[in-house]
């Protein structure tokens, strides 16, 4: 597994995420926009994030543009967490995708949020072959989830 991790810059650290954020809370979803609640892995404690929800032939999605970060190694260690839009929240467990299953579903990923997120997929885009998307793979953590409440 790659270590692989673009840090957020401060406008989407400080502007960008706490607004999406807020107006998610409020019930308003920014293009699939849900804020995930997870427990971290070492304090046991909710950690919230905002992340795009992605649905594909029916199955539901949770990927990680910006690499292994902390989110992806809680969802790990948790196997699972909450999507929280608005006062609907949706527990949820998590099963990551291998490698070789991720091309279709960061294809899909990135014709939906390539404008957002597409700078850190290192000249990867939409019409990418499966090739170049499996070569990026590793370094982009993909979960599918299963809802349970």
């Amino acid at each position: 597994m790659s270590t692989h991790v673009k840090k957020p810059g401060w406008f989407t650290v400080n502007v960008l995420n706490r607004l999406v954020a807020w107006l998610t809370r409020r019930g308003l979803s920014v293009w699939g926009s849900r804020v995930l609640a997870v427990r971290g892995r070492k304090s046991g404690q909710w950690r919230t994030t905002p992340v795009n929800l992605m649905t594909l032939d029916g199955a539901r999605y949770l990927v990680a543009p910006r690499g292994h970060v902390q989110w992806t190694h809680n969802m790990r260690a948790a196997g699972g967490g909450e999507l929280h839009l608005g006062k609907n929240v949706e527990v949820f467990t998590a099963t990551e995708v291998a490698d070789d299953d991720k091309p279709p579903l960061l294809r899909a990923y990135l014709k939906r949020w390539k404008a957002e997120v597409g700078v850190f997929f290192d000249g990867v885009g939409p019409g990418s072959s499966d090739e170049e998307l499996r070569r990026i793979a590793s370094d982009h953590p993909v979960f599918r989830i299963t809802v349970t409440n």
